[in-house]
């Protein structure tokens, strides 16, 4: 049998592209095989079909970092022909075949059955983007943040910053928005977003080790000076959930605002986390009433057509979830 997939390969000019036909037999290994149905563009996505940062140490490759669909063979007791699956993270897509593809091989440890009221394409609109962000926000619920506090979303223009809003605003937070797009002002304030400011407002480095308590949470996706800035904005005890490197990778910061106001710097793994925890995760989000609006800010475009979004979502000009139907 042969599938249809977005094949990387690697010669002297950089990454190649290209939709092709592959054989079942040119299938890595794994426990269950998955029709897929629909996955998405992410950042990692962008970088790994720009050849960037050496995600991808062989090819050829088929990148996309998530993947839901319909299970048609397992040798997985837990999982069965016709269950509707999806999987986010576990390197999928870089050093794993990923679902730029028709049809997937993986491990059944990565994978997660759908929750009955969320379809495959939902779950695509939520993506590893809504994943993540609603990882972060059950972590900040965790260490005190509750309904009516201010939540700060930094990059809240894309996937998950997007996402974080929300997942936010239905849950009853405040919810300020950073972004450097001001003009997506009445878009953002459509998905939950109480106030949306420039990211120039928080984007330099802090010039002092606290300034005034402002914030009772943060859902980061950008890092370097905007995360160290926030840290001296967190009112006492106060938590950031640390989720991206938009801004950079680097954190030029004190102590001070650990010892002196007791805030909380939490890394969110949305990667390598444990299948139990991923269940509670798509649970909640099921709970939540929010699927609906991150469907309604999606686009959905077909298999060929993700290559050339490559360079602009790695430029910031993809607004929003992007779905990709591969069948």
């Amino acid at each position: 049998m042969t599938f249809k997939a977005l094949l990387l390969d690697q010669g002297d000019g950089g990454v190649t592209s290209q939709i092709t036909q592959l054989d079942d037999s040119q299938l890595p290994d794994g426990d269950v095989t998955v029709e897929v149905e629909y996955s998405s563009l992410n950042y990692k996505d962008g970088m790994v079909m720009s050849g960037i940062g050496r995600l991808v140490r062989e090819y050829p490759h088929i990148p996309g970092v998530d993947l839901a669909g319909t299970v048609s063979e397992s040798s997985d007791d837990r999982f069965a022909v016709g269950d509707r699956v999806v999987l986010t993270g576990w390197r999928v897509g870089e050093v794993w075949w990923g679902g730029y593809s028709t049809r997937a091989k993986v491990k059944a440890d990565w994978l997660v059955k759908l929750p009955d009221s969320i379809s495959t394409h939902d779950a695509m609109a939520i993506g590893t983007a809504g994943f993540t962000a609603m990882q972060a926000l059950i972590a900040l619920e965790r260490h005190g943040l509750a309904a009516g506090d201010s939540l700060l979303v930094t990059g809240a223009s894309g996937g998950l910053g997007s996402s974080a809003i929300v997942w936010g605003g239905v849950g009853g937070y405040a919810v300020t928005a950073s972004t450097g797009r001001l003009e997506n002002t009445d878009e953002l304030k459509a998905l939950g977003a109480s106030e949306v400011i420039d990211r120039a407002t928080i984007a330099e480095a802090p010039t002092r080790p606290l300034s005034s308590e402002t914030w009772a949470g943060c859902i980061d996706a950008v890092g370097g000076d905007t995360l160290a800035n926030v840290l001296t904005t967190l009112r006492s005890r106060a938590s950031v959930a640390a989720c991206g490197l938009a801004g950079g990778n680097g954190l030029n910061t004190t102590v001070i605002p650990f010892l002196l106001r007791g805030v909380n710097l939490l890394g969110i793994d949305s990667v390598m986390c444990p299948a139990d925890h991923r269940s509670e995760v798509w649970a909640a989000m099921e709970a939540s009433g929010g699927i609906s609006k991150l469907v309604g800010m999606s686009t959905t475009v077909a298999l060929d057509e993700v290559i050339a979004l490559a360079p602009e979502i790695l430029a910031g000009n993809v607004k929003g979830r992007t779905v990709v139907e591969c069948v």
